[in-house]
């Protein structure tokens, strides 16, 4: 099995290419805008949630199989999306306001019973500017948990399955990053309370149906495969990928990873406009087209472990990325077929 990550030398690829793609097609500069219509998808989201929690909670004893299962075909595609929701709001790609935009991420995360939307923001925006350090991103794993892990097919499957409680155990690692805030406690404090409005309103069947939709939104089903997609890879000199298939759909078009890291100051609704106007930046690249596959491939091929990340060496951070109305040349990229 891979001992260790796949070291680079090397700054991450996302910034040259953005600059790249801006000399050469400089009407990209025409998508950096926000969508303030992501906020009624989020509405949708929550009202459908709930409405599906409450019917499972009249149903009785028959709620607990029938909510797993709603939870695996419906409840992990409206939870995904959340997360989508709430990654565009950290990006302040929905409303002009930042404040307007955490809440939204905190009302975005209500169907997720857990107080991810703050603490995500505040990872997330690390991992676009110190992608593959090992100090910085808590999107790499920890090295005991890759070793734990290792290269069988039932290991991987339980790491997915666990995936949210394996990603908590990384941020002690990261160095000179302040999670806890007013909006960290704010968060904290509003999900307590929805929490118990749900478990009054929905009761414990309910609650059943909105857990198992958490963690299979980011867990062992196709749409887990994303966090595989995104920077997992055979291949070190690819360390970014795309996926362009049909769960893009429903998933708000967040498989276009390269375009996302080198243009996170574009809206998930303008990510295929990216591609479409800088084919020759996006086509040559390799990416996925299937998440079943890959997911398929991720857990039986011995190959793929949590050690297939590129792990940067005295790399500098990226240049943080523009907010939309400044359309300046700066940001990041990177991804795999």
């Amino acid at each position: 099995m891979q001992a260790n990550f796949y070291h680079a030398d090397f700054d991450q690829p996302h910034p040259q290419r953005t600059r790249a793609i801006l000399k050469a097609h400089p009407e990209v500069r025409s998508l950096m805008r926000r969508n303030p219509y992501t906020a009624l998808i989020a509405c949708l989201i929550l009202a459908v949630q709930i409405s599906i929690a409450f019917a499972m909670g009249r149903l009785g004893p028959a709620g607990w199989w029938v909510g797993l299962l709603l939870a695996y075909g419906i409840g992990a595609f409206a939870n995904h999306c959340t997360y989508v929701i709430i990654h565009d709001a950290t990006h302040n790609l929905v409303f002009r306001s930042k404040f307007l935009n955490k809440l939204l991420a905190i009302a975005a995360d209500i169907p997720n019973l857990v107080p991810t939307a703050i603490g995500f923001g505040v990872y997330h925006l690390k991992h676009h500017a110190h992608q593959g350090d090992y100090e910085s991103d808590a999107d790499i794993p920890n090295q005991w948990e890759a070793r734990l892990i290792g290269d069988k097919w039932y290991a991987k499957a339980l790491w997915l399955l666990f995936f949210p409680i394996f990603q908590m155990t990384r941020p002690p690692r990261l160095r000179a990053i302040t999670l806890w805030s007013r909006w960290t406690i704010a968060n904290v404090i509003s999900t307590a309370i929805c929490d118990f409005a749900l478990f009054q309103l929905c009761g414990w069947v309910g609650i059943w149906y909105l857990a198992c939709s958490f963690f299979f939104s980011v867990g062992l089903h196709p749409l887990g495969a994303r966090w595989i997609q995104e920077h997992y890879t055979l291949d070190p000199d690819q360390e970014t990928f795309s996926y362009y298939g049909p769960i893009n759909l429903v998933a708000l078009n967040v498989g276009h990873h390269n375009e996302h890291h080198d243009f996170p100051s574009i809206a998930w609704n303008n990510l295929p406009k990216l591609r479409a106007m800088a084919p020759e930046y996006y086509d040559t690249l390799r990416f996925h087209t299937s998440w079943s596959r890959l997911l398929a491939q991720f857990l039986f091929d011995p190959r793929y472990t949590l050690f297939s990340r590129v792990e940067r060496l005295n790399a500098s951070p990226a240049i943080p990325p523009p907010a939309p109305d400044l359309v300046s040349p700066g940001v990041l990229a990177s991804n795999v077929k």
